[in-house]
Protein backbone atom coordinates (compact mmCIF):
# COMPACT_ATOMS: atom_id res chain seq x y z
CA UNK A 1 0.00 0.00 0.00
CA UNK A 2 1.14 3.75 -0.84
CA UNK A 3 2.39 5.58 2.30
CA UNK A 4 0.95 9.37 2.24
CA UNK A 5 2.73 12.36 2.72
CA UNK A 6 2.64 13.41 6.14
CA UNK A 7 0.79 16.73 6.57
CA UNK A 8 3.03 18.81 9.05
CA UNK A 9 2.11 22.04 11.21
CA UNK A 10 0.84 24.93 10.07
CA UNK A 11 -1.73 23.10 7.48
CA UNK A 12 -4.81 24.48 8.54
CA UNK A 13 -6.60 21.02 8.31
CA UNK A 14 -4.36 19.78 11.40
CA UNK A 15 -6.93 22.68 13.14
CA UNK A 16 -10.50 21.66 11.89
CA UNK A 17 -13.14 19.65 12.98
CA UNK A 18 -13.55 16.11 11.18
CA UNK A 19 -16.18 14.98 9.38
CA UNK A 20 -17.63 11.49 10.46
CA UNK A 21 -17.25 9.00 8.24
CA UNK A 22 -21.07 7.49 6.78
CA UNK A 23 -19.22 5.03 3.90
CA UNK A 24 -18.08 1.90 4.73
CA UNK A 25 -16.88 0.55 1.63
CA UNK A 26 -13.19 -0.94 0.11
CA UNK A 27 -11.88 2.93 -0.72
CA UNK A 28 -11.85 3.10 3.71
CA UNK A 29 -10.35 0.25 4.13
CA UNK A 30 -7.50 0.62 1.35
CA UNK A 31 -7.38 4.06 3.48
CA UNK A 32 -6.38 2.15 6.48
CA UNK A 33 -4.13 0.26 5.28
CA UNK A 34 -2.24 2.80 3.37
CA UNK A 35 -2.55 4.71 7.27
CA UNK A 36 -1.21 1.79 8.78
CA UNK A 37 1.80 1.90 6.34
CA UNK A 38 2.63 5.47 6.55
CA UNK A 39 2.32 5.28 10.37
CA UNK A 40 5.14 2.79 10.41
CA UNK A 41 6.97 4.60 7.69
CA UNK A 42 7.62 7.54 9.72
CA UNK A 43 8.12 5.31 13.08
CA UNK A 44 4.64 6.48 14.71
CA UNK A 45 2.42 4.66 17.19
CA UNK A 46 -0.66 5.96 16.06
CA UNK A 47 -2.15 8.46 12.79
CA UNK A 48 -5.41 10.38 12.18
CA UNK A 49 -6.86 11.35 8.65
CA UNK A 50 -5.70 15.01 8.69
CA UNK A 51 -2.29 13.79 9.07
CA UNK A 52 -2.86 12.51 5.56
CA UNK A 53 -5.12 15.66 4.33
CA UNK A 54 -8.22 14.12 4.98
CA UNK A 55 -10.74 15.38 7.31
CA UNK A 56 -12.20 12.51 8.07
CA UNK A 57 -12.71 11.16 11.71
CA UNK A 58 -10.45 7.92 10.97
CA UNK A 59 -7.44 7.27 13.19
CA UNK A 60 -5.56 4.19 14.00
CA UNK A 61 -2.98 3.56 16.83
CA UNK A 62 -0.54 1.08 17.40
CA UNK A 63 1.89 1.15 20.34
CA UNK A 64 3.22 -2.42 19.34
CA UNK A 65 1.57 -4.44 22.15
CA UNK A 66 -1.00 -7.29 22.27
CA UNK A 67 -4.06 -5.06 21.25
CA UNK A 68 -2.54 -5.04 17.37
CA UNK A 69 -3.52 -1.92 15.68
CA UNK A 70 -6.97 0.22 16.82
CA UNK A 71 -8.94 1.33 13.63
CA UNK A 72 -10.92 4.12 15.72
CA UNK A 73 -13.59 5.18 13.39
CA UNK A 74 -16.33 8.12 14.28
CA UNK A 75 -14.75 7.60 17.94
CA UNK A 76 -16.35 9.37 21.14
CA UNK A 77 -14.77 9.38 24.77
CA UNK A 78 -17.08 7.71 27.23
CA UNK A 79 -15.33 7.60 30.16
CA UNK A 80 -11.71 8.74 31.27
CA UNK A 81 -10.22 8.74 34.99
CA UNK A 82 -7.03 9.49 36.34
CA UNK A 83 -3.99 11.41 35.37
CA UNK A 84 -0.74 11.00 34.02
CA UNK A 85 1.59 13.22 32.97
CA UNK A 86 4.59 11.99 29.87
CA UNK A 87 6.12 13.03 26.56
CA UNK A 88 4.66 13.15 23.60
CA UNK A 89 5.72 13.87 19.77
CA UNK A 90 3.11 14.05 16.54
CA UNK A 91 4.60 13.12 13.19
CA UNK A 92 2.97 16.72 12.04
CA UNK A 93 5.32 18.03 14.57
CA UNK A 94 8.85 17.00 13.16
CA UNK A 95 11.42 17.03 16.01
CA UNK A 96 9.34 18.76 18.97
CA UNK A 97 8.06 17.07 21.98
CA UNK A 98 6.52 18.03 25.28
CA UNK A 99 5.19 17.00 28.68
CA UNK A 100 1.22 16.69 28.12
CA UNK A 101 -1.19 15.44 31.21
CA UNK A 102 -4.07 13.17 30.05
CA UNK A 103 -5.89 11.11 31.67
CA UNK A 104 -4.42 7.41 32.73
CA UNK A 105 -7.46 5.70 31.58
CA UNK A 106 -9.58 5.74 28.93
CA UNK A 107 -13.17 4.34 27.69
CA UNK A 108 -14.23 5.02 23.89
CA UNK A 109 -16.95 4.04 21.15
CA UNK A 110 -15.88 3.66 17.52
CA UNK A 111 -16.87 1.88 14.53
CA UNK A 112 -14.86 -0.84 12.65
CA UNK A 113 -13.71 -0.52 9.16
CA UNK A 114 -17.22 -2.15 8.53
CA UNK A 115 -19.04 -0.04 10.74
CA UNK A 116 -19.38 -2.31 13.59
CA UNK A 117 -19.87 -0.11 16.63
CA UNK A 118 -17.28 -1.37 19.47
CA UNK A 119 -16.33 -0.01 22.93
CA UNK A 120 -12.58 0.29 23.99
CA UNK A 121 -10.86 1.01 27.06
CA UNK A 122 -7.11 1.38 27.55
CA UNK A 123 -4.60 2.35 30.73
CA UNK A 124 -1.19 4.52 30.39
CA UNK A 125 0.43 4.86 27.32
CA UNK A 126 -2.08 3.14 25.11
CA UNK A 127 -4.37 5.75 26.64
CA UNK A 128 -2.37 8.43 26.05
CA UNK A 129 -1.96 7.49 22.16
CA UNK A 130 -5.94 6.67 21.71
CA UNK A 131 -6.50 10.55 23.31
CA UNK A 132 -3.91 12.28 21.03
CA UNK A 133 -5.59 10.80 18.10
CA UNK A 134 -9.15 11.90 18.86
CA UNK A 135 -7.93 15.15 20.08
CA UNK A 136 -6.65 15.35 16.02
CA UNK A 137 -10.07 14.52 15.02
CA UNK A 138 -11.35 17.56 16.83
CA UNK A 139 -8.28 20.16 15.90
CA UNK A 140 -6.81 19.58 19.10
CA UNK A 141 -3.32 19.94 18.64
CA UNK A 142 -1.03 18.13 21.33
CA UNK A 143 1.20 21.28 21.62
CA UNK A 144 -2.06 23.05 22.59
CA UNK A 145 -1.46 20.89 26.31
CA UNK A 146 2.32 20.81 26.71
CA UNK A 147 3.32 21.87 29.93
CA UNK A 148 6.70 21.81 29.37
CA UNK A 149 8.64 21.72 25.80
CA UNK A 150 11.43 18.67 25.82
CA UNK A 151 14.75 19.07 24.51
CA UNK A 152 16.56 16.22 23.08
CA UNK A 153 18.85 15.18 26.21
CA UNK A 154 15.83 14.80 28.04
CA UNK A 155 14.23 12.31 24.79
CA UNK A 156 17.33 9.98 25.30
CA UNK A 157 15.22 6.95 25.89
CA UNK A 158 11.75 7.68 26.25
CA UNK A 159 9.56 6.56 23.96
CA UNK A 160 7.12 9.04 21.38
CA UNK A 161 4.21 9.07 19.89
Amino acid sequence: MPVRKIITYPAEILEVTCEKVAVFDKKLTKLLHDMYDTMIEYDGVGLAAPQIGLAHQIAIVDIDDENGTIEMINPVVLETSGEQNGPEGCLSFPGIYGEVNRPNYVKIKAQDRKGKFYTFEAEGFLARAILHEIDHLHGILFTSKVTRYLDEEELEGLDEE
